[in-house]
């Protein structure tokens, strides 16, 4: 079976149209389970009928001809019940409605399986026999299985086809709508146009050389102008960027001199491949091995190696670079636009980016933000080869693209486009200082710092420290672990950046699916493997080297926090400490002034919720990783696009979780912080701070927007409002009742489209 489906899935997956899709399927189907009929119904939402799409079987004249109502026929039965029928006696049953043009008057037997693509079903897949028979538990298996296999590609194809259908006939095709991730807030509107890769990697074939000194000639060269590109690239982001985004350029040529990269290329090509085999080879590997990491953040390296590999490749095959025509109402589209994609084009009338790949941690949505355009990741059914020079408007609030929208769709949308040039004004006069709710009460505003550069001054007033420095980046910036000087050389800069602010240092996070590239872990279940505290405690010579180099690199300042993360039992927390206070006194022993520092826990697994009264009566303070949390609570991947919308960080069972975390550290009387995409989100701040939270970190794009939303309520306010949240029963019902108090506030812009519609 697997075989039949891998070469039906393939062919549906080449086919060019929707119909052609659908025939494959039909005729594929048909020949398989060698019966006299298969066809393909689909909703037409247009008519709300259900449309003979496809048939193998039946008259070909009563395809797009024939149809049934929502509810009406076997065909209904089955579609409108989500669930399959399977008769012997097809004509004689109540439901049965015969379609007179069809001349399926001659089949008696009858099998149905609904088509569902993200709970929503897309038509039905029936097979009919001439003889009066049950279909078999086999068969029933295998139309069920089809059916599952292929709705994601009707799904695709359908919208594709769509778009296809409409250029082909000449109707111009109005308001399509493509569903992404909201990757950047704002709306836009402007003209698509859509950007292939320079080469493809895969495509190259294994090849041997005679002359390995003229590939690695040949591959040096190519290295050489691609980084001479990054560098004009760079050099024209820094007139429109702070030095902190385009520092992102330089770890791009880092990662280009590193011998993890351009060593194993060389040792390949000197072994007798080929430059671009053994280009091909080194970066797929490395690609495969950040796919597999966890960390959404850390997992976008492989689109920039997979990016800057593909840009060597097409100087080693000599392709021309080609020269483009944009548009001046430019919106950048790829199947996964890179950070150097957008480099190319954002001193041009740039309004938004479309990626199909990617997601909101994404290296190239967070130049976008900073560029303050509108960007929508993951839209994985948008269709590149049709929309090319089409007039789209990009929602980022709702993480949605409409291709040719009709006029009454641009009259709205232009309000939300009017609101959010309000609102970005509104936003440049928040006034420096630290927050404070509207009664007095300070909120820690803390950042979560990536690898590169300072904060705006503007920024830097309004924070009070940084809530998460992730160490990983020190270790993923090389080709083998970083000596105890290098790492102390990394974190004092950090320290003395934001002295004599605290930093949170999280020590080292790998393992599991989340490995360095020389330093592999291979395991069945990664994400509940080997990873977090339970690697550096299995190794307490990576651990202890890197508490030696943070307290080393603290020498003078004292502003050092240590986190230790994926914490789940009070042993991990014991163990750690001892090593630490282990550390602190080979320094002082060894001469060096250095102080105890504060050691807290990362609460971002379940068990960690439920002992955090345990924890925080050994720990010095408390941080939530509600990232993690909110998906190991939920048992929700927020990168998977299939469930990406039940990740809800508003959900009961997470407010409830993080009520408990609050009140245990409270009662310990020591700090509770949280850092993630929810400190970010005004409204989940105000929340947050109704809880108990004193501290929140985030990105320093949503350092404005959070301040503005404190400052608006009182403490007592913020307690009211998540003591009615913790009463609702969904997440729902509580985005409704904070949306509704910031409304009240007049706060109505700071609170997404989409909500304020719903309220």
């Amino acid at each position: 079976m697997l075989d039949i489906l891998r070469r039906l899935v393939q062919a549906v997956t080449d086919a060019a149209t929707l119909d052609e899709a659908l025939t494959i399927i039909v005729t594929r189907i048909k020949g398989t389970m060698q019966t006299g009929v298969c066809s393909v119904y689909l909703l037409d939402e247009s008519t709300d009928r259900w449309l003979l799409m496809a048939t193998d079987g039946l008259n070909p004249s009563s395809v797009r001809v024939a149809s049934l109502a929502k509810t009406e026929g076997l065909v209904g039965t089955v579609g409108s019940r989500g669930e399959l029928v399977n008769l012997d006696d097809a004509p004689n049953h109540p439901a049965f409605r015969f379609l007179r043009e069809t001349g399926e008057e001659i089949f008696q037997s009858f099998l149905g399986v609904p088509i569902v693509h993200q709970r929503e079903i897309l038509g039905v897949l029936v097979v009919q026999q001439t003889t009066q028979r049950k279909f078999s538990d086999d068969e029933e298996a295998l139309l069920v299985t089809v059916a599952a296999q292929i709705s994601a590609l009707i799904a695709h194809a359908k919208v594709s086809g769509r778009l296809q259908l409409s250029h082909t006939d000449g109707e111009k095709p109005f308001d399509v709508h493509f569903q992404g991730v909201a990757g950047v807030s704002g709306v836009t509107t402007g003209t698509a146009f859509v950007r292939q890769p320079p080469a493809i990697l895969r495509r190259v074939k294994d090849a041997k050389t005679d002359d390995p000194k003229r590939e690695l000639e040949d591959f040096q060269s190519a290295l050489s102008e691609v980084k001479a590109e990054l560098r004009q690239i760079s050099d024209t982001l820094s007139e429109h960027l702070e030095r902190k985004e385009t520092a992102l350029f330089d770890t791009y040529l880092r990662m280009l001199e590193d011998h993890t990269l351009s060593g194993e290329v060389c040792q390949r090509i000197r072994s007798g491949e080929t430059a671009p085999t053994a280009l091909k080879y080194v970066v797929l590997d490395l690609v495969a091995r950040f796919n597999a990491m966890d960390d959404a953040y850390l997992r976008e390296r492989a689109t920039d190696l997979l990016d800057l590999g593909r840009r060597i490749l097409a100087k080693l095959l000599r392709e021309q670079s080609e020269s483009f025509e944009y548009p001046d109402d430019l919106i950048l589209v790829a199947e996964d636009v890179t950070p150097v994609m957008l480099g190319e084009v954002a001193t041009r009338s740039l309004r938004a980016i479309v990626s199909v790949k990617g997601s909101a941690n994404s290296h190239v949505a967070i130049l976008a933000r900073s560029l303050g355009i509108p960007a929508v990741m993951g839209a994985v059914d948008l269709p590149l080869g049709e929309i090319s020079g089409a007039h789209l408007i990009v929602d980022g609030w709702r993480g949605e693209v409409i291709v040719e929208p009709s006029e009454h769709v641009l009259s709205e949308y232009q309000r939300a486009i009017q609101d959010a040039a309000i609102l970005e004004m509104d936003l440049e006069q928040v006034e420096p200082g630290t927050a404070v709710t509207s009664d007095g009460q300070h909120v820690y505003l803390m950042l979560n710092a990536g690898p590169f550069g300072e904060l705006s001054k503007r920024e830097r007033s309004w924070i009070d420290g940084v809530g998460l420095y992730r160490t990983e980046f020190i270790f993923l910036s090389r080709s083998r672990f970083p000596t105890e000087d290098e790492q102390e050389g990394e974190y004092r800069a950090e320290l003395q950046s934001y002295s004599p602010m605290p930093v949170v240092m999280r020590t080292l996070d790998i393992g599991g699916d989340k490995s360095l590239p020389y330093f592999s872990i291979d395991e069945e279940n990664p994400f509940l493997g080997w990873r977090g505290i339970r690697v550096t405690l299995d190794h307490p010579e990576i651990f202890l080297t890197q508490i030696r180099a943070m307290l080393k690199a603290d020498s003078g300042l004292g502003n050092l926090r240590i986190l230790l993360p994926m914490i789940t039992t009070l042993e991990e927390l014991r163990a750690s400490k001892i090593l630490i206070q282990r550390v602190v006194l080979e320094l002082a022993s060894e001469g060096y002034e250095v102080l105890a520092p504060q050691v807290g826990v990362m609460i971002e697994v379940p068990s960690a919720v439920y002992i955090a009264p345990e924890l925080a009566k050994e720990a010095d303070f408390l941080s939530v990783g509600s990232n993690d949390l909110t998906q190991y609570l939920l048992a929700v991947d927020r990168t998977n696009s299939r469930v990406a919308d039940m990740f809800d960080g508003f959900h009961p069972a997470i407010l409830r979780a993080l009520e408990i975390t609050s009140k245990a550290g409270t009662n310990a009387k020591i700090p509770v912080a949280l850092c993630g995409e929810m400190a970010g989100d005004p409204l989940a701040a105000v929340l947050l701070v109704g809880l108990g939270f004193k501290e929140l970190s985030m990105s320093s794009a949503a350092l404005a927007q959070v301040k503005r939303a404190l400052g608006a309520f009182s403490s007592k306010e913020c307690q009211s409002l998540a003591q009615q949240a913790l009463a609702m029963e969904s997440g729902v019902e509580v985005l409704h009742i904070v949306g509704q108090a910031f409304i009240d506030k007049d706060l109505n812009l700071l609170v997404p489209p989409n909500l304020r519609e719903s309220i």
